[in-house]
């Protein structure tokens, strides 16, 4: 992939170039960051999703299961086998809610909110891996969190 801003194509048919693609431009993004974060997190015991499941329980406490998929936009099917591998591993426990038994609630153990500690270096790592200044960083996650919101308008305006 080109490091060079594709020039704006004229023709209908040069918008079918792969370099022109915004959607590729981030999957390419997102496959590079995964890369860094794998290495970062294997002294953690992490995978990615599993550290985006504890950065919302350090952050928040214990939040229900419904909540920990709607924060990090992950469906049931792909968050209950996360949690399962995480309370194996002694980070957090899974309890239904005594008010309501549909509910269950995730809470972070002994261990779990120790590994904090240690994962508070990652963010910085990160920030030194992407070469960005904190104002482009934040910039950046702007547009990201404006080009979502339209993303997700579009989709729940389409046939589905």
């Amino acid at each position: 992939m080109t490091t060079e801003a594709p020039r704006t194509p004229a023709p209908d048919e040069e918008w079918l170039h792969l370099d022109h693609q915004v959607c590729f431009a981030l999957h390419a993004a997102s496959r590079a960051f995964t890369g860094v974060y794998r290495g970062l997190l294997k002294e953690l015991n992490l995978t990615y999703p599993q550290y985006l499941v504890m950065l919302v329980l350090w952050e928040q406490g214990d939040t229900p299961v419904k909540r920990l998929g709607e924060r990090l936009r992950l469906d049931s099917g792909t968050l209950s086998p996360l949690l399962k591998r995480l309370e194996a591993a002694g980070l957090v426990t899974r309890e239904r809610s005594a008010r309501d038994e549909r509910s269950v609630q995730v809470r972070l153990t002994g261990e779990g909110t120790a590994l904090r500690e240690r994962a508070a270096r990652v963010p910085r790592a990160i920030m030194t891996a992407t070469g960005l200044t904190a104002e482009e960083a934040a910039d950046l996650h702007m547009r990201l969190a404006r080009l979502t919101e339209a993303l997700d308008t579009a989709a729940a305006g389409l046939p589905g």
